[in-house]
């Protein structure tokens, strides 16, 4: 059969209804059919939106409507919704934004499974263990999930939008379970080897305070930590940490030290500053006047601060002119502001030496004018000790009255039993040192020498009382009157019968001797206990034989004694 040209219009008619019928068909929307479209209208609680097909379609404003109840669709807005349904009033589309979100939600949720592409959400309430998270669908966030330490206030992160990753989920039963942990995790990880890649010593960085102890503090270098120790934070005194940061401080610091093999790295603070101790001279010459606060008191002085990072020592005998200053409290507290005089200074050693009492009269400057040495004073007594006793002069000025100066007896009496603290005494000046901050008093040089005249007070032969004050090995010292003694030598003893002369005499025991020799000049007195008993054995003797006139005299007996070879007396 011929083809003719009616043929032929025929079935060009043909293919263009064929073509009309399938786009008809495409006009004609099935339930599940997903287009986006304009909002084209916003009346009351209804959405129109303009699909592209004859007819409109509606979604209902609470659709659009967020937690807080707010409208989040304007008129032009671009939707993407799915058909539901058929209006059969007017014929318009039922159409669904929800039902959209939900799907492309899922649709996240399967990616973020497959290559870890994260998903974002609004942690909506606490849950048992965790958290419930909306990412287009309710999701599970464990407690452990929410960051890399620990979470002290859960209630803090409700209402956060974050990224999360999928960790598991069961579409059927509608289960998901998320992690921001992991985020941020691999986050610290890469910007741990980016750091590791470029880090270099002396570089300046910026980090974030991360946790302090009490020897530093770690900071958060960009996934990795440095730590900073607590003498790298200021040149100034710091004692803790927390006094100068906080945790999520954000700090800039230098990197001074790396330790790749075991990734360590040491930053400071103070050294982006430069060392306050270069040219400390310059600004603080020798015996300058300078002013500083107190910022530590100890027993043995007070730290003060000069500048920030310089520090100097007021030692507490530089404090005052009076010796007797013993606790710093006493003129100063922490926190006070004062005037010093700068002594010395130690660059190496980052050391200054600080005066306080510099700044006023030296008061032994007076008193070498006031009190020279032979001028009779009256003071109080301040305190006593074993060595002697201590007398006020004034001006903060204490006198030593050495015990060697308090009598001429040599016997040895507690200084307390004699004078008493808060008593007046009058004493002889000795010697004024101020070199030495010295001031030697004397109580015994304001009676007479009692040696002089001594040999007309006392004869060879008397026999006296006197009371032992020492014990050596060649004899016994005895003070037969203060200041005045003599010697009994060991060869003027009694028979010892080999016992020590300590086992036979006690310091303090008195004794009756008879004087030997008397020495004025050289201040010496021999004294002997044989003599005084041969003479008592010679006047029983002469009692005995009296009849027959065998007798020997005292003078005899002094006489043998004295005249005996290898004689050594010394008083």
């Amino acid at each position: 059969m011929v083809d003719t040209g009616d043929n032929s219009v025929h079935k060009e008619n043909t293919q263009e209804e064929m073509q009309e019928l399938y786009e008809t068909s495409m006009r004609s929307p099935q339930e599940g059919n997903i287009f986006t479209g304009k909002v084209i209208n916003i009346n009351g609680d209804t959405v129109i939106v303009d699909v592209g097909l004859k007819s409109e379609g509606k979604v209902s404003l609470s659709e659009f409507t967020n937690k807080a109840g707010e409208s989040t669709v304007n008129e032009g807005d671009e939707v993407e919704v799915m058909v539901v349904g058929r209006e059969r009033e007017f014929g318009l589309l039922i159409l669904s934004k929800q039902r959209v979100d939900t799907i492309r939600a899922w649709q996240n949720i399967e990616k973020s499974l497959e290559d870890g592409t994260p998903v974002e959400g609004d942690i909506v309430s606490e849950v048992k263990g965790g958290f419930l998270v909306d990412i287009g669908v309710n999701a599970f966030l464990p407690i452990s999930q929410v960051d890399v330490k620990p979470v002290k206030n859960p209630a803090s992160f409700v209402g956060r939008h974050l990224k999360f990753k999928v960790i598991k989920s069961n579409k059927r039963k509608g289960n998901v379970i998320i992690s921001r942990r992991i985020l941020m995790e691999e986050e610290k990880e890469k910007r741990k080897q980016e750091f590791w890649k470029n880090v270099k010593k002396d570089q300046v960085v910026y980090g974030f305070i991360r946790n302090i102890t009490d020897y530093g503090a770690f900071v958060d270098l960009g996934g990795v930590d440095g730590f900073l120790y607590l003498n790298e934070i200021t040149w100034g005194r710091i004692t803790h940490p927390k006094e100068y940061l906080r945790v999520g401080d954000e700090v800039k610091v230098k990197i001074i030290d790396i330790d790749l093999e075991k990734e360590r790295i040491s930053v400071s603070m103070k050294q982006l500053k430069s060392d306050p101790w270069l040219k400390i001279e310059e600004r603080y010459p020798l015996q300058s006047k300078v002013k500083g606060k107190v910022v530590g008191v100890v027993e043995y002085g007070v730290f003060v601060e000069l500048e920030q990072g310089v520090e100097g020592l007021l030692h507490i005998t530089e404090m005052s002119w009076d010796r007797r200053l013993k606790n710093p409290h006493k003129i100063v507290n922490k926190g006070d502001w004062i005037e010093l005089v700068v002594l010395n200074i130690d660059q190496e050693r980052k050391r200054i030496s600080l005066g306080m009492k510099q700044l006023l009269p030296d008061p032994w400057d007076e008193m070498e004018k006031l009190y020279p040495p032979g001028t009779i004073l009256k003071g109080k007594v301040k305190n006593l000790t074993e060595f002697g006793m201590f007398v006020g002069i004034g001006n903060g000025i204490d006198g030593l009255i050495h015990m060697s100066e308090v009598s001429y007896s040599r016997r040895k009496k507690a200084i307390s039993d004699v004078y008493k603290k808060g008593t007046y005494v009058e004493a002889l000046v000795l010697t004024v040192d101020k070199t030495q901050k010295k001031f030697s008093l004397s109580l015994k040089r304001l009676k007479d020498d009692p040696w002089k005249g001594i040999s007309t007070k006392y004869h060879i032969g008397d026999i006296i009382d006197g009371f032992i004050t020492s014990i050596t090995d060649f004899g016994v010292f005895v003070e037969i009157e203060e200041g005045i003694e003599g010697l009994i030598h060991l060869s003027e003893m009694d028979d010892l019968q080999g016992k020590n002369l300590s086992e036979i005499y006690k310091v303090d025991d008195s004794v009756q001797v008879v004087i030997l020799n008397i020495d004025e000049k050289d201040k010496r007195i021999g004294l002997s206990i044989k003599a005084l008993r041969k003479s008592e054995e010679k006047t029983e003797e002469k009692v005995a034989h009296q009849e027959e006139g065998a007798f020997s005299t005292l003078g005899d007996i002094l006489e043998s004694a004295m005249n005996r070879d290898n004689q050594d007396v010394t008083g």
